[in-house]
């Protein structure tokens, strides 16, 4: 029963989430039989699959940090929250955890704000903050041209939550030095929060000053991930 009410939970968060971003829903399958006797029942997670259409390829965005020297920016609201997210499940080993924090309203606004960043091409890059927290968005978008990062943390919040927490509705973005005041002006005249967390740089990620190892490093870490957990 419990499996279930928490599916059911889950489309119903769903739901709300299509009617405010006006998603449609075309259809759906789903299995309650595909566990074993010794792993118990399967997590009750809905995939999603989602297809869009663009009606500018002008308007084509990725993750990917462009350039050393270009500005990171956070959009969105910090919490204090470590909920459910892999830095509590792996560090902590509590894999039992209410959800993270999230206002659908808030979600909203952002996703428009950054519908007009691009618009405007006044952003680099965008990246939202999810599996992992913040400094695996950095790393994922600093990876892709072996690039770094040089950023400071915020004081009011935990480190381990604003590095790692995975409250929901915020995002990643870099910004060109020649665009950074239209950037700001852009985002002064939204109700949307946004930080200047630091900048891009050649390959080393540096965070509060303090060194966590090259790009080189980490993109092996992270492209041989598999190979080690299955083993040779």
């Amino acid at each position: 029963p419990e499996v279930y009410w928490q599916f059911v939970g889950a489309i119903k968060g769903m739901g709300e989430a299509c009617t405010k971003f006006e998603t449609p829903v075309t259809g759906g399958n789903v299995s309650f039989y595909n566990q074993s006797s010794d792993e118990g029942p399967v997590f009750p997670t809905p995939t999603i699959g989602m297809l869009g259409v663009m009606d500018d390829m002008d308007n084509l965005m990725t993750l990917d940090f462009k350039q050393p020297g270009d500005f990171i920016y956070l959009i969105g609201e910090s919490v204090n929250d470590i909920a459910s997210s892999q830095y509590l499940a792996s560090w902590h080993k509590v894999s039992t955890a209410p959800a993270p924090h999230f206002d659908l309203d808030k979600e909203y606004d952002t996703h428009q704000v950054i519908k007009e960043l691009i618009k405007h091409k006044l952003v680099q890059s965008v990246h939202d903050v999810a599996d992992g927290g913040l400094y695996v968005t950095l790393a994922e978008s600093a990876m892709p041209n072996g690039l770094g990062f040089d950023i400071a943390t915020d004081n009011a919040i935990r480190k381990d939550a604003f590095l790692f927490g995975e409250a929901q509705g915020r995002i990643v973005v870099s910004v060109a030095p020649e665009q950074q005041d239209n950037f700001i002006e852009l985002m002064a005249t939204s109700e949307i929060d946004f930080t200047l967390l630091g900048t891009v740089t050649n390959g080393f990620f540096n965070v509060d000053e303090q060194l966590f190892g090259h790009v080189t490093d980490v993109k092996l870490l992270h492209d041989n991930v598999l190979h080690v957990i299955l083993g040779d």
